[in-house]
Formats: C-alpha cells, structure tokens, sequence
C-alpha cells in the first residue's frame, strides 16, 4: 500500500485520503493502485456503507504526476494503474461522497464525475487542462460533462482547459454545495453518515438505477477515451506542451 494514500472504517464509512501534501497530492501509479484497492476492500465489505473521499482542506489533487505517469510509456495507458482505478470508480456500487479543498486538477476533476455526493471549500478550483496539454479528456468527461452543462459549456471547460471556481463546479453539476474550509471534512463525514444510516440495499439498488442509463455508453465512451490519450502522449503536440509544462515548473 502507498503512504501517500490513507484509509480507515468507522461508523460504517471507508475513509480514503490523498496524503503527498508536499506535491499537492499528485497521484503516482502507487497511489492508483492503493485507491483502487481500497474501493475493493469497502466494496466487499458489509459493514461499510458509505466511502469518503478527500485530501485535505486546503489541497485534493494536482491530478496525475506527470514525470510517473510518463514513465510507464504511452501504450501503457489502457492498463494503467489510473484506468484500473477509473474503472472501479465508475462500477464502485456503494455511494461514494468527496470533500474537494484546493485544487482539483485532471483527474482530480474528472472523478468527481463518478462520486454521488461532492462538497467543496469557497476556495476550491477545478480544472480539465487535458487539451492545453495536447492530450484527449479522460474519465468520462466527454460523455458526462455535455449531459451535465450542455454541450457549449462542456466545450468551454475542456477546450479552454482554465480554472473554474466552486461556485461555477455548482452551476456545473459538479459539487452539490461549497461550505468553509473549516467546516469541509466534518460536513462530508456528516452527510456520508446520513447516507451510512439509510437501509444499505435501497441505497444501493438506487444508485445502479441511477447510473444504469448511461452505464453501458460511460464504459465503452471511458475505453475510446484511453485509447485516444494514449495516442495523443506519443504525438508532437503532447511532447511538446509537455515539455513546455516542465520547462515552467523547472523556472
């Protein structure tokens, strides 16, 4: 398991926490892997109900660390250890509630799309550079973004890949709600509770009836969307707007 991914059950919630704060949570293929497992391990377990997910008040993710996850090569991307976590994310069948502080970049973005309830700080701020860094949208964002806002908004989020604040995450169907920094993770540990104590079988049977619609489409629209991504890392503009990236964070 990672260290820089921290777990615990209590009161019939799994806890899952992004903790690399000195690379705003940065996720590294480790850290792939010790997420998807602990959403195996709250999946089989009967006495979780609800899964949390976080990293702290003032940080969630910069998204993938992009000197790891180049490493592995771009024809790795399918069987990845992010695809594998995207992958229990969208069929994860318990409901899953995340508490966004800071950034929330990429990935760190995209799946927010597969959780039921999300909550996040006045300060929090949204991103999908996946263009600007010449790669393709990933995690489902092609599909569920235009279902979500509308096509022109779901075009203006990804093309322009800028920021976008937590009120605009609202108006996007991204958040359910802001609340303060202070207050983030007790207010999403008190709604996953409020989840924890519904009968667990009803929950369960309406969240599939809530995801069955697009359940096919979302896993087929997720599969072209790596494909697509792992072609785009070999291409010239990816190399080049990558290199440019490092170039900045070097400077």
């Amino acid at each position: 398991m990672s260290t820089h991914v921290r777990t615990t059950t209590a009161e019939r919630i799994a806890s899952i926490e992004l903790h690399r704060p000195e690379k705003k949570n940065a996720l590294t293929g480790e850290m792939y892997q010790a997420m998807t497992a602990a959403l195996a391990r709250a999946e089989a377990d009967d006495d979780v109900h609800v899964i949390l997910l976080h990293g702290q008040a003032d940080c969630f993710t910069a998204g993938n660390d992009l000197a790891d996850f180049l490493a592995a090569g771009p024809g790795a991307v399918a069987d990845s250890a992010a695809a594998r976590f995207l992958a229990a994310i969208r069929t994860a069948r318990k409901p899953i509630v995340a508490a966004v502080g800071g950034v929330a970049v990429g990935i760190g973005t995209t799946m927010l799309l597969h959780c039921e309830l999300v909550y996040a700080t006045p300060g929090a701020r949204f991103q999908l550079p996946f263009v600007t860094l010449g790669l393709a949208p990933e995690g489902g964002s092609s599909l569920l973004l235009p279902m979500r806002v509308g096509y022109q908004r779901a075009a203006e989020l990804l093309l322009l890949g800028r920021p976008f604040g937590a009120e605009a995450a609202v108006a996007a169907g991204l958040v359910n709600q802001v609340v303060p920094e202070a207050r983030l993770l007790e207010h999403a540990r008190e709604v996953a509770l409020a989840v924890a104590a519904q009968p667990p079988e009803s929950v369960r049977l309406t969240k599939e009836l809530l995801k069955r619609p697009t359940a096919r489409e979302l896993e087929e629209r997720m599969a072209e969307e790596l494909r697509l991504f792992g072609e785009r890392l070999g291409s010239p503009e990816a190399r080049a707007a990558l290199g440019a990236f490092f170039q900045r964070k070097r400077g």
